[in-house]
Parts: structure tokens; sequence; C-alpha cells
């Protein structure tokens, strides 16, 4: 059945847009709910991983003899139970690296090998007894260090793509991209004014509460089970499987309850270690990370170091902007630059524009997606720099902003031309809220950003069961972790006409449903939903014959309306209408079970955009910095769930918060990291924080049929910058390196006080 998109805006939404109980809640809140490390099994083995003490270390030899002998000890794998089934696959190559060091150690807590144990206390007493023989290397852990010509190197099959020609020595310089058009050199020319400033971030943590876990289980006959803490079961299968030599088939995964992602707990660590051990011990063994190991060793967010230059004429016009970006991805490529390089100047409409990235590994840990992946550090540098022009040219921020903003028919900065978006509504909207008029205290500045991303698409399967009771089963294979099975139910209910509480939605295992990408990239309630509307719409064929072969008339002569089926029109038969339930009843006795189904990749997600306001209070004598106010207007194209789509917002606002002042991964000279654990790494109380004010818009996405698009990635981006403008507008000096730490602030005011 074609989408029908024509009608969105006039839709009169009966289920869809309310705000239903979760149907996770009481699970969660009474503790009923399973979690990756509530999972267990009979004869269970306690798995432990070793790792690196050091940042950059050649291995030369690994002796587990010892560990193997003690009592207790049921398996001991190395990278000698690892051989490379990559097939040539860069990117999986650099997986089973990860997962298990190979010829060196990459980063301070880089596996290099593992136990599985009867117990907990024998599994760490065998790793004790694990000796190995490094041969320590010099280490770097700063992205723009990393890209200096006499910098150690990780790799030496690195030789930098994306310039020509191509090098010929290695480098830590994975790869280089450019998106743009125009040109930049002659809009600098024609521009009165010209600000460049140079910008850094540091490394942050997705901050999810549960640490990675899962539970293995290989039997003789070589069929596997995994239950694991993960954004993308599917992912994890076919990652494992080809990892390991086995058939995708003989191995079932199935996503526990995810005790917060972010995009954190979108790949693999530990999975193809479990099951390598209870392959070779026969026997179930679970892993669960500590805390200290999640710091160390899991993908925290890019550090990064951004260049940003942008030209305007004396009333406000940008004439060209220019951007390089520098992303470390840890120690194996894959850092998210290139989304960062699109997404720098995506909120303007310009004539001359050019961003280059740089992909660039270092000796940390491999990087992990993190909420709009790229894009907050982008957006960090580049909004600071139209605040600071928006004041030269003597323009508030929020019109220099209008006047420039990308609109329906712009050509983006990395290419496509946009459809229907909803930036200037929401930079109108702001300027009317009443947060924008308010007036400020003492030390206090108001800062404001926008943001983008453009949201994902992708593989998804739903499979929708009519049960003879009339109510439904909906399998979807995206794990839920922004609320996504209340909003599948809504969809579900809406296209089928029936009340939200006769819909239950359970998140497969890989066993029970066709392939799913990821959830991430805010693609779950714009793909999953409209596979589920396709599926609805796939069950009402079925619902609607099934009612024809009832009344004994052609399956074209009935229609379907508010959750019954009906004839269409008088020369049809005077039949009454006929419920989705009482169909169901007759299920049996017309041809069978229905069900509905749907299958595809995905594509016209619609991008969004944000416009963030905050106001920051300043200490001068401490440098101490408060969040006193905050508001988020963002567009959603259509809000499924509001409570969930609010709940987004805020969550985003959140973790900026604590980007942008606080939180930062911190390495010694040793390359060794400093602050493991929420004691030294301080993520935002609620004591912390203020009310985060939401506003929601909703201006419809032409490619799906309720008009959604995605929400839970563009919260996150315009804050750094919404921010560093607050506290730069409070202290009365620009602030361009995160986290703006008491440090940072008196030293900037020292400098501010000694040019005065």
């Amino acid at each position: 059945m074609p989408l029908d998109s024509t009608q969105q805006d006039k839709r009169n939404f009966k289920v869809v847009g309310s705000r239903p109980l979760r149907p996770d809640g009481i699970d969660k809140v009474t503790g009923r709910a399973k979690f990756g490390a509530d999972a267990t099994a009979p004869g269970m083995l306690v798995g432990r991983i070793l790792r690196s003490p050091h940042a950059h270390a050649r291995i030369r030899k690994i002796d587990t003899s010892k560990a193997e002998k003690l009592a207790g000890v049921k398996a001991v794998v190395t990278r000698d139970d690892f051989p490379d089934k990559t097939n040539g696959d860069a990117g999986l190559y650099d997986i089973l690296y990860n997962i298990m060091a190979r010829e060196k150690a990459l980063y301070e807590g880089h596996a290099v090998a593992a136990v599985a144990a009867v117990d907990a206390r024998t599994a760490r007493e065998a790793l004790k007894l694990i000796k190995v023989d490094y041969e320590v290397l010099p280490h770097v852990t700063d992205v723009d260090e990393a890209m200096k010509p006499n910098a150690p190197v990780l790799h030496s099959t690195i030789f930098t793509d994306g310039v020509q020609p191509k090098p010929k020595k290695p480098s830590n310089i994975v790869r280089r991209y450019e998106f743009g058009h125009g040109d930049v050199e002659a809009g600098f020319k024609k521009a009165d004014i010209i600000v460049e400033r140079t910008f850094k971030t540091e490394a942050t943590h997705q901050g999810y509460i549960e640490p990675h876990a899962c539970l293995a289980n290989v039997g003789p006959d070589g069929q596997g089970e995994l239950w694991v803490c993960t954004q993308g079961h599917f992912m994890v299968r076919d990652t494992c499987a080809r990892l390991l030599g086995m058939d995708i088939s003989k191995l079932r995964v199935t996503a526990s309850e995810i005790g917060g992602g972010f995009g954190g707990k979108t790949t693999v660590f530990i999975e193809p270690v479990a099951l390598a051990l209870s392959r070779k011990a026969n026997r179930p063994v679970k892993i669960v990370m500590s805390r200290e190991e999640v710091f160390k060793a899991t993908g925290p967010t890019s550090s990064t170091s951004v260049d940003v230059k942008v030209g305007v004429t004396r009333d406000g016009r940008i004439t060209a902007a220019d951007a390089t970006l520098r992303y470390q991805g840890g120690a194996f490529p894959g850092s998210p630059v290139e989304f960062g390089a699109m997404s720098a100047f995506a909120c303007y409409d310009l004539e001359n524009v050019r961003t280059v990235g740089y992909d660039v590994v270092t000796n940390r840990p491999k990087q992990a997606a993190y909420r709009a992946p790229g894009a907050p550090m982008a957006a960090f540098a580049v909004e600071s720099v139209m605040e600071e022009l928006a004041k030269k040219v003597g323009m508030a921020g929020i019109d220099f902003r209008i006047k420039n903003a990308a609109r329906e028919g712009t050509k983006s900065s990395y290419g496509p031309t946009y459809g229907p978006i909803g930036l200037l509504s929401t930079l109108e909207r702001a300027k009317q809220h009443p947060h924008f008029k308010a007036p400020l205290g003492p030390n206090q500045g108001r800062g404001m950003a926008c943001g983008f991303w453009f949201n994902f698409g992708g593989q998804t399967c739903v499979s929708l069961n009519i049960n003879n009771d009339g109510t439904v089963a909906l399998s979807v294979g995206t794990p839920d972790i922004g609320g996504s099975r209340a909003s599948m139910c809504l969809m579900a209910a809406e296209e089928l006409g029936i009340p939200y509480d006769k819909v239950r939605a359970i998140v497969a295992d890989t066993s029970s449903l066709g392939y799913n990408d990821v959830t991430d990239g805010s693609r779950t309630t714009f793909a999953t939903g409209m596979a589920t509307i396709l599926a609805a719409r796939d069950a009402i064929k079925k619902l609607t014959a099934r009612a024809a072969q009832i009344w004994g008339i052609p399956a074209d002569a009935v229609t379907w309306e508010n959750g019954h089926a009906k004839p269409a029109g008088s020369n049809a038969g005077n039949f009454p209408p006929m419920s989705l339930a009482e169909i169901a009843a007759q299920a049996g006795q017309t041809g069978g079970p229905i069900a509905g189904h749907h299958e595809y990749s995905a594509d016209g997600a619609g991008v969004s955009f944000a416009t963030h306001i905050c106001d920051a209070e300043v200490d001068p004598e401490t440098g101490a910095t408060k969040i006193v106010r905050y508001t988020v207007l963002q567009d959603a194209g259509k809000a499924v769930h509001p409570s969930y789509v609010e709940g987004q917002f805020q969550g985003g606002a959140v973790q900026g918060i604590g980007w942008a002042l606080n939180e930062e991964y911190i390495y010694g000279k040793d390359g060794r990291l400093q602050n493991a654990g929420f004691l030294d790494y301080r993520i935002p109380v609620c004591s912390d924080l203020p009310m985060i004010d939401t506003v929601i818009l909703e201006i419809p996405n032409p490619g799906h049929p309720y008009g959604v698009r995605g929400v839970g990635e563009t919260s996150i981006v315009p804050p750094l910058a919404a921010i560093a403008n607050a506290v730069s507008a409070a202290a009365g000096v620009r602030l361009t390196s995160l986290p703006m730490s008491p440090p940072k602030i008196l030293a900037a005011l020292d400098r501010k006080a000694a040019a005065e």
C-alpha cells in the first residue's frame, strides 16, 4: 500500500499525539525488568578480562599457563583464540583488534586476555597469574599532537585517504573529508568583517547507568545464544558470527532492557570474548564490565580541535564560511568527523562554504557514537563565531541567524537541497518566547544557538499479529532506548483504529524477525514507525478480505474505518460494521491467523533543526557557573508521544550542560586515564539543573505518512554553543575550550583584566 503523505497536515489523529503510560514503566520501577546484568543460566561461569596498563606497547609474549592450572578456571583466551576471519574487511578487522589486542596494545584498557571461572574471586586471581611481556612504546593522546610528522605512529597500515598524491609514509591521519560549494576565497574578499577562531573540546562519556553486560552460551553443536545490553542485537549477531567463524543462523541474540545507551552501545566490545570463552569451556559465560572498564575500554565521543572562519557584510549577510575539523577516533579509524564536517554550517543559507575534516587515531579507546555524533562539537565552534559576528555587526544573535537561516529550497552546506524544514520556525518562535525577553540578573548572560541533525532510516522489519480476542502483538527489531515501544503501539493503534491498550510491542530476538539496523541516528520512530504503519495496513487488507468473505461480497467492496470493516456503499450490501475483534474471533473459520508484515530499507527520514536559549550565571570570584534558565525549541515533525519527545529534548540539553561545564576525559603524561569513575568524572545531577522548558514544533516530514522526524539527536547539538555563548556573555570574554571549568573561566577573566 503506498504511503499517503498528502493529507498528513490535516489529519485528525485520535491516538497519536496522546500521552499514555509507558508500557515498560511498571516493570522498571518495580525491578521486574531484565537488564543485561540480570541474565543467568545453569552452570554459568564468570568472565573477566585482563587489560593493558600501558597506552601503547608491543606484546612480546603472553603466558597463561599458571592461570589455566588454577582450580576453578574453565577457559582462558588470548589473541591466539581469535584468528583473522575478516577476509580483508578493514572495519571488521579493527573490531577484531579492539576486542582482543594483537601485536600491540593501543590504549590503556585494551583487552589482552580473558578467563572464565566458577566465581568472580577465582577469575580475578586467574588474571593476576597471566604474565604479559610488554615493550612500552611512545604514545599520543591529543588529536593535534597526533597529526604532527614526528608523532608516534599507531598503525603502519594507515596512509591518509582523500589526499593527492597518496602519502607514501604511514601516519595517524586516516582520511581527509571535504564538503561545500561556491568560491570561499572570493566570498571572503566580499566580507567587511571576518572572525577566525580555534576551538577545542574534550572527550566525554555518554553517561549510561548500566555498564556493558552479556551472557553467552555456545553448545558442542556450534549453536550459540547471547543475551546482551545493546542498541542493535542484529548487528551484534552478525559481527560476532563473522569474527568467530560461525554461521549467522547458528547464533541467536536477545536484547535485554537497556540501562542507557545514547550511542555508546552501538558497537561490540565484550560479546565475542564471552562467546569464545563459552565455546572453549562448553558452559555459559557472563561478562559484566566494571565502571572503570567502561571508562577505560569503551568508546566516549571524540576530543576535537576545530578552526572556523566566517565573513559577513556590514548588514549581517554571510559571504563565506570555512571550517577545518580534527577529530580523534581513538586507537582505530572511525571518528565522526565526516558528520561534523557535513553538519557544521547546515543551519545556514550560504553561497560560499567549505568544511574539511580529518579522522585521526590516538592512543585512546575506540570512540563510539554519542547522540548526533560529531555535530555538537562542530556546532559549538560555528555557533560561537556566529554570535561573535552578530555582535560585531550590531545585530541581536537571533536576528542575525534569521537573516542567514537555511529554509526550504536552500542548498545545504553538505550538498542536498532542503525540503520543508523547521529551522526558521524555531528561531521565530524563540524570538517570541518569554525566556528571550526575560530580564537578566547580576553576572548573568544569555546565549543561544541552532543545531542540526540528518536523521537516519535504514533496514527495518516489523510483524503485527492479530490475536483472536482482538488484541494485537507487535514484534519489532529495534531495541527501545527512548520510548519506541509506546510510539509503535500508538501508531499501530492509530492505523488499526483500536485503543492504545489493545496493542503490545516486544523487541523480538534475531531468530524471530528479519534483520533490523541498530537503534541509532533517531531512526526508530521514523523507520520502525513507518514499517509498523505499513504492517498494520497489510493486516487491514486481510481483515477487510475476511469481512468480505463472511459477507459474501468482493474484497474491494469493503473499507476500513475506525477499527471496523464496512461495506463500501449501499450497493455492496447492507451489513453492519464488523469490528477487528469480531473478525479476529472468526479467523479460524475464515482462513486462519491474521497478521501484517513489512520489511524495507527506509529513506526520507527528514532533517531536524532546533534552537536553544540559555541563561548562565558566572561567579567572578570562583569561576563557578550556574545554568539558571534553559529552553529548547525543536521541530519534531509529528510528536507521536509528546512526553517522550519532551524527555528527549530535556535529556539532550542536560547532557550538553555536563559536556559544556564539567565533563572531560583527563589523560596524564603516561597516557593513562585519571578520572575513570563518576566520582571524578562528574555528570550533572538534579541540583545542578534548572527546569528545562520545551516547545514542540511540528513541521511535517513529507517522507513519513504521519509526518514524523527523529528527535533524539538534534537536542544535544545546540547546548554546547548556547551555554558557551551565555557564559561568554556573563563573563565578558569569549570561551573557546570545553569544558568551561572554573579554572578556565578564571584564567580567561585574568587575561581580560590584564588586557584592560
